[in-house]
């Protein structure tokens, strides 16, 4: 049942492939803030697709994040995200990123509870 207070985390290697450098956001090889930005996303995402509906799922629409820290290629992030707010179909989620040396990120993030083939037909 979906319900206030669900809870998610994932770990994640830091790559190239999610370097600031490679996706063009920065010239360093460090975590691209929208590769950080993603990885919140995506744990918010998995926190509550299990408990929806048959042909239902969520899409983001608001990011409110902020960048605390580099990480470097190697180090491993984890994301731990938690559901505080359920208005109708407006999901709210705080979330937060450690790597090796402490907090990296931090992030209150909002999605919508959609119908795929509605959503998708819209397109």
């Amino acid at each position: 049942m979906l319900k206030s207070g669900l809870k998610n985390s994932v770990a994640i290697t830091v790559t190239e492939e999610l370097s600031a450098k490679n996706m063009g956001s920065g010239s360093l090889d460090v975590l691209a803030t929208p590769a950080l930005i993603a990885g919140m996303e995506n744990v918010c995402m998995n926190c509550v697709q299990p408990f929806l509906e048959e042909g239902s799922t969520t899409v983001g629409t608001k990011v409110n994040v902020s960048h605390l820290a580099a990480t470097p290629l190697g180090d491993t992030v984890t994301y731990s995200c938690e559901l505080i707010e359920i208005d109708r179909r407006r999901l709210v989620f705080t979330v937060q990123a450690f790597d090796s040396k402490g907090k990296t990120g931090e992030c209150t993030h909002e999605r919508f509870i959609v119908d795929i083939g509605r959503f998708m037909s819209k397109l």
